[in-house]
């Protein structure tokens, strides 16, 4: 069984292989929307951006991003943009990542206002 490390929260669960990472987070109280998105979000469908979490370690061990993934993150919505650049390998949107194998997550990923890569 894959075992999922939220780092802020200091907290392991195991999960079946296949488990959506962002219902295993809810289910282990892990909260990985951050003010308002807590109420208005597109439950699980990816269009939003909100759920967006870091894979620290890992990032083989969950599915492929998604189209709807890929056009938030990079096209669709301006809050996920910023939370992306400098962080193209990890970030990755918890509603659609199904987990495979063992990984590291930093929930509620923050926006890079002002980044080294932001500017150049």
């Amino acid at each position: 069984m894959p075992t999922v490390t939220f780092v802020k929260e200091k907290k392991t669960i195991d999960v079946p292989e296949g488990t959506n990472l962002r219902t295993a987070a809810r289910k282990a109280g892990v909260e990985v929307y951050k003010g308002l998105h807590k109420f208005l979000h597109c439950p699980g469908m990816g269009m939003c951006g909100s759920c967006r979490v870091y894979i620290k370690e890992g990032a083989e061990n969950v599915t492929k991003p998604t189209l709807p993934e890929k056009f938030t993150t990079k096209i669709g919505n301006p809050e996920a943009q910023f939370a992306y650049i400098g962080h193209e390998n990890e970030l990755r949107l918890s509603c659609q990542c199904k987990v495979t194998g063992d990984i590291k997550v930093e929930t509620q990923a923050p926006c890079n206002w002002h980044g080294e890569k932001f500017w150049g």
